[in-house]
């Protein structure tokens, strides 16, 4: 488990600045979320939460509306899935790119400096002053491949 305590903090800020209460489940979601080595659906989020904090008494409707917030405030963000539904991770990694499997929804992160230099160049070419970007690239696993 990682020390969350500043992103903990940047939730309170952004419940603080809506006029929103603050509550142990939204922090319990968004934790859960932030020490996941992978990326969760909202049923995934459930039954990890439901394993972990037994007694926290968090519904499937609460994780929902949690996911909901966490994503407007920019604190997590999505890849959508077809069967799956959404995926979540957090903001607070580190920049990188996604292999999506369409077969099985496995999820690859990755990071290519030569991507990133070229996408940089691209932008600039075009006058364009890139703030942020998202790669997904689509197709099929190599255990899908069989």
């Amino acid at each position: 488990m990682y020390d969350n305590s500043q992103v903990i903090d940047k939730l309170k800020q952004i419940i603080k600045e809506k006029g929103l209460k603050y509550t142990k489940q939204r922090e319990i979601i968004f934790e859960t979320i932030l020490n996941s080595n992978k990326h969760l659906n909202a049923e995934e989020l459930y039954n990890n939460i439901s394993k972990n904090h037994p007694n926290e008494k968090i519904g499937i409707a609460t994780v929902y509306r949690a996911l909901a917030f966490l994503e407007e405030s920019n604190l997590i963000s999505s890849i959508a899935l077809n069967k799956d539904g959404k995926k979540f991770e957090s903001n607070t990694k580190k920049h990188h790119d996604h292999l999506i499997c369409v077969k099985c929804n496995k999820i690859i992160e990755f990071l290519d400096d030569q991507i990133e230099k070229k996408q940089e160049k691209i932008a600039k070419e075009n006058g364009f002053k890139l703030l942020n970007h998202t790669m997904y690239l689509y197709g099929i696993c190599k255990d899908c491949q069989d």
